[in-house]
Parts: structure tokens; C-alpha cells; sequence
């Protein structure tokens, strides 16, 4: 069959699918060197994790939204609405004090981070028919990220999605873990059985849509559910995250597109635009997050200089700003066109 790459295997290979098994192959070769970055390089895994590739991935959006002037003036409603509408959000949930204001971020970040995964399935999935194979491949995939995430939910873990005691509201629930767990086994196994059969009985394999979802259930049970700590949870969830957002962003809407549709922005179309798109993303997360030590967490970078607590309920609203809209425009931007016919 006809191998439904988004660029190509090579690109897809190295920039999609390959960074769950690359980071999970580098945890489980050096643990005990990465509890050592942990513990004496904590900058430096923040400055890369954190600024250089999640919160840069939010901004690697604006090459898809704000920067194209003509997409701008189609939506208008949708580019200046969603970024008031986010504050407002935030301004609001704030009143229900601190936790609830993060705990509703997190869950919104979460179902972000699930609807990319199902995202890229059903691009590596569009050749396909619309049959029973790809609900199962559907369900594999919600099976893949909601498990852990339920798992999370009832079983303490070392390390937050924002902050501590996000999860809480969850905890008075039943226990349903055992419950997940046969549910989630069941599931993954009937996604194996189909997909050798797809192999060996039917002839068909669809190399970059099987590669995602084993990737995604790795990532996901072994950042999660396997390992519980800290710097590993980041690892594969920021990068399993960022960098094939990134590569999408950077393939469909400059790769792939000509100097006339690109306009202004067909600088990025060369090697040295691949390096200047990654610096400019790169400057726009520092500026942020520099913003959010300095007023906020103050844990990298410290000033002679304490704001009052009252200003924290209009500031941080302000600072998510940038990462809510990213969340928000997601379920917006992404959506198939409907072929007038």
C-alpha cells in the first residue's frame, strides 16, 4: 500500500515517530546519569525541555496563525477573539482560587496533548476507509493516553503536570484502577491481533500509523504509569510532544508550500530558515518563560523585587495567555476543509 508519509519517510521517521523510542531507549540506558541532571542540572534541563522545546512548540503555531496575514483576515473573529477570551477564562477561574485555576489548565493541556496523538493518527490514517480497522485504530489510541492519565488520577505520582495537588478533585473517586487496567489490556490486544492481521493476513501495512500508535503507548505507560519521576515524565512527554508538533508546523506550512503562498515568511524555506524559524520560536518561549521567573516562580532567575499576591490574579491569566490560545486555536486550525461540491 501506499505509505501515507507527511513529508517523507526519512523526516517523518526522524521528527514524528522516532522521538518516543529514542528518549524512552536513552531513560533506560542512563538512568542513573539522568537522576543526576536532575539533581545538579536542573537549569539546563529546563532551559531545553521547557523553554527550548515545549513552550517554543506553542509559538511554532504563530507560523500557522498570526504570521499569515491572509489567514488572519479570513478568521478575525477566531484570532482576536480566542486570546481575550483566554484571559477573560483565566480571570475568572482565578476567583475559584489558585489550584482550581491550574487543575482546569492541566485538564485542558491534557486533552490537548491527547487530541494531537489521534490528530496525527488520522493523517497517517487519511488513505484509509472509513472502517471498523480504524475505530479500533481510534480506540488505541484514546486507550494509549487516557489509561495513564486515569492512572495519574488515583495513584500519587512524583511529578505535576503544573503544579502540586492539580489531580486532587479525583481523589475521592472509587478506585476504578483495576478496572482500566483489564479494560486497557483488552483493548491493546485487540489493536495488536488486528493490526498482525492487517500484516500477514491482509497484506497491508501502514508503517507510520503503526510506528505512532506504539509510540504513543510507550511514551505514555512508561512516562507515566512505569516510571514515577520527575525528569522522565518530562522527557517523554515534552519531547514525544513538542518536537512533532514543531516538524508538522514546519513541513506543512513552510515546506510544502511555494514562495508565492509563503509571501514574506519564504525566508524559513532553506537550511538556513530551518535555523532562523527554531531561533525565532526559541526567543518568543524565552521571553515568556523569562517573564514567568522574574514576576512568578523565580526559581531560575531572582530580582531584588516581590509583587503582591493581589497582582497574581490578573498577571498569571495574562502569562497563560500565549499556551491557552495555542490550546484553544488547536481545535480550530487543524480541522479538515469540507469540499464544496
Amino acid at each position: 500500500m501506499k505509505q501515507p508519509w507527511i513529508h517523507n519517510a526519512k523526516t517523518d521517521g526522524w521528527f514524528i515517530l522516532s522521538p518516543p523510542f529514542l528518549i524512552l531507549l536513552i531513560i533506560f540506558l542512563f538512568q542513573k546519569q539522568i537522576q543526576g541532571l536532575e539533581n545538579h542540572y536542573s537549569f539546563y534541563t529546563w532551559l531545553f525541555l521547557i523553554v527550548f522545546v515545549d513552550v517554543a512548540h506553542v509559538y511554532s503555531t504563530l507560523f500557522k496563525t498570526y504570521f499569515v496575514k491572509e489567514e488572519v483576515q479570513k478568521r478575525k473573529l477566531l484570532y482576536y477573539g480566542i486570546p481575550i477570551l483566554s484571559w477573560v477564562l483565566g480571570l475568572i477561574l482565578y476567583q475559584f482560587g489558585s489550584l482550581t485555576f491550574w487543575s482546569v489548565l492541566a485538564l485542558v493541556a491534557v486533552f490537548h496533548f491527547i487530541r494531537q496523538q489521534y490528530g496525527f493518527m488520522r493523517i497517517y490514517a487519511r488513505f484509509e476507509p472509513n472502517n471498523w480497522n480504524k475505530r479500533i485504530d481510534e480506540v488505541a489510541v484514546y486507550s494509549a493516553t487516557v489509561f495513564p492519565m486515569l492512572y495519574w488520577f488515583k495513584t500519587p505520582r512524583a511529578f505535576t503536570w503544573f503544579v502540586e495537588n492539580e489531580f486532587n478533585l479525583f481523589q475521592n473517586l472509587p478506585d476504578y484502577t483495576n478496572f482500566i487496567t483489564v479494560l486497557y489490556v483488552l483493548i491493546l490486544s485487540v489493536w495488536i491481533i488486528k493490526t498482525v492481521f492487517e500484516v500477514f493476513k491482509a497484506k497491508q501495512i501502514n508503517v507510520p500509523k503503526i510506528t505512532l500508535i506504539t509510540g504513543t503507548y510507550l511514551s505514555w505507560y512508561f512516562g507515566i504509569v512505569y516510571f514515577n519521576n520527575d525528569l522522565v515524565f518530562t522527557f517523554m512527554n515534552v519531547i514525544s510532544h513538542g518536537i512533532p508538533y514543531v516538524a508538522l508546523i514546519y513541513i506543512r506550512e513552510i515546506e510544502q508550500k511555494n514562495s508565492q503562498e509563503l509571501n514574506k515568511l519564504s525566508i524559513f524555506k532553506s537550511t538556513f530558515g530551518i535555523f532562523l524559524f527554531i531561533v525565532v520560536i526559541v526567543v518568543f518561549a524565552f521571553f515568556e518563560e523569562f517573564l514567568w521567573e522574574v514576576f512568578i516562580w523565580r526559581e531560575h532567575f531572582s530580582f531584588d523585587f516581590q509583587l503582591s499576591l493581589n497582582w497574581f490574579q490578573f498577571l498569571i491569566p495574562l502569562l497563560v495567555v500565549p499556551q491557552l490560545t495555542h490550546y484553544l486555536l488547536d481545535g480550530f486550525i487543524w480541522r479538515k476543509k469540507k469540499k464544496v461540491k
